[in-house]
């Protein structure tokens, strides 16, 4: 049986894709060092013979030594999610991005046995595209630390691939929601109407427009992804066919919450976006993976309207 790396596994996105692989038989490892991820996710897999926890660090060449023995295909999810931390703090996203990916790729390099490699990667490598919808074949021009994070682990993660002869693909994910999602505009704005169900912080002027993807089409165009590899390195995008505002989602979530609040515009920058690095307007030309095959299930609205409501049941019983 095929055993499977998964790094981040306790995260938002990892978790989600343990419960599916640990589901459908595969022996499934996880190494998180929990920094951002949270053991409860996946708890109820320990225990199970096909699963195995390690609480580690990619940072460390030991534990990522330990974690990486006897497996044949790598879930490469660890990361910061944070893009606004760019800003102030950009090393994060080089010491948890990049230098962790380049450790990972090292410890695959000296076990060997690896033959597959699916990358979390990001829509932010295209920073402000323009062509929208945006292709794979677009100019990579982040405009944030954490997209030029995701395109130098793109960069390093080929490069490999080619020298050492093992399969990768990087998917650049549009905004991924779902249950367990701890990051974004839509659990924000779930943190301060809770604080405050009359008045809404929005930062920016609210017409910045994006794709959300929900996290069981994630999942699936995830694997689908993995197992449609052209070549020995591949890139997919994986993102849905429409978009939706800012404001259209602090709509969604003060309706799940039950409550009217006045919205207040706020911080952000002088053309509208949300802070300095944050791509206004994004929209992922998904026609490369539907041709293979794959299609979402859930519109952009129906992905957040599923999401606010999860998240305000796990938030508000809890």
């Amino acid at each position: 049986m095929e055993r499977i790396l998964v790094t981040g596994g306790a995260g938002f996105i990892g978790s989600h894709l343990v419960d599916r692989l640990v589901m459908e038989g595969y022996n499934v490892r996880v190494i998180d060092n929990l920094s951002s991820g949270d053991l409860s996710y996946i708890s109820h897999h320990i225990g199970k013979p096909n699963f195995e926890f390690v609480r580690g660090d990619l940072k460390s060449p030991e534990d990522v030594s330990r974690a990486i023995k006897d497996i044949d295909t790598v879930f490469h999810f660890a990361a910061n999610p944070e893009v606004r931390l760019s800003v102030t703090e950009p090393e994060i996203h080089f010491r948890e991005n990049i230098y962790a990916t380049f450790n990972l790729l090292e410890a695959m390099r000296r076990e060997g046995g690896v033959e597959l490699f699916v990358f979390a990667s990001s829509s932010t490598v295209y920073g402000d595209a323009k062509i929208i919808p945006t292709p794979e074949t677009h100019e990579i021009r982040p405009i944030s630390v954490y997209g030029a994070s995701k395109a130098g682990c793109e960069a390093l993660i080929c490069s490999y691939a080619h020298l050492y002869g093992f399969k990768a693909v990087s998917l650049r994910y549009a905004n991924i929601v779902g249950p367990r999602l701890r990051h974004g505009v839509i659990y924000d704005f779930i943190v301060k109407l809770r604080k405050n169900p009359k008045k809404l912080e929005i930062l920016g002027d609210g017409t910045q427009r994006k794709s959300y993807l929900y996290i069981t089409d994630t999942l699936d165009a995830t694997l689908f992804a993995a197992q449609h590899i052209e070549g020995w390195y591949d890139v997919y995008n994986i993102g849905n066919d429409d978009w939706i505002t800012v404001k259209e989602i602090a709509d969604i979530v003060a309706r799940a919450m039950g409550v009217r609040p006045e919205y207040v515009f706020t911080g952000g920058t002088r053309d509208g976006r949300g802070w300095p690095g944050d791509v206004k307007f994004m929209r992922l030309s998904i026609d490369k993976i539907k041709k293979k095959g794959w299609r979402p299930k859930y519109s952009s609205r129906e992905a957040v309207r599923l999401t606010a409501e999860s998240l305000v049941r796990e938030l508000f019983t809890h």
